[in-house]
């Protein structure tokens, strides 16, 4: 699917005052500042944050996450506060907690497919009466 929209380049004081405008939820002081992106579960900065315009020109411009398949807005983006940062390292330990179970379990049955193997090369390598 071709986009009919298209990343612009400004430079750093022109893109500041754009997100200053178009990011009604928060105040922006320098791009370096950081958000964190709701949707995607990434942390972003000012600096990343894309700026769009029609390829016609005919919409205003709008700001959107930068990471890849993305397109959240202000609304989504949220101050890495204390509480958010805790959130997000509750978020991360349990998906390495959740990771370790699946691996264990890979390993378990893995295991268990390896003994019936063994059993069944056992049972056929026994030499019949006769």
């Amino acid at each position: 699917m071709v986009s009919s929209h298209s990343s612009i380049t400004l430079s750093d004081e022109e893109k500041l005052d754009v997100l200053r405008r178009l990011d009604q939820f928060r105040q922006w002081h320098s791009l370096d500042q950081k958000r964190y992106c709701l949707v995607c579960g990434e942390m972003i900065t000012g600096r990343e944050i894309q700026v769009i315009e029609s390829a016609c020109g005919e919409t205003p411009l709008r700001v959107v996450c930068p990471t890849k398949h993305c397109d959240a807005l202000p609304l989504e983006w949220v101050l890495p506060t204390e509480d958010v940062l805790i959130k997000i390292a509750m978020v991360e330990a349990e998906r390495g907690w959740l990771r370790l179970v699946r691996q264990a379990g890979r390993a378990i049955q893995a295991c268990q497919r390896r003994k019936n193997v063994k059993t069944i090369s056992r049972t056929r390598s026994k030499p019949g009466p006769g």
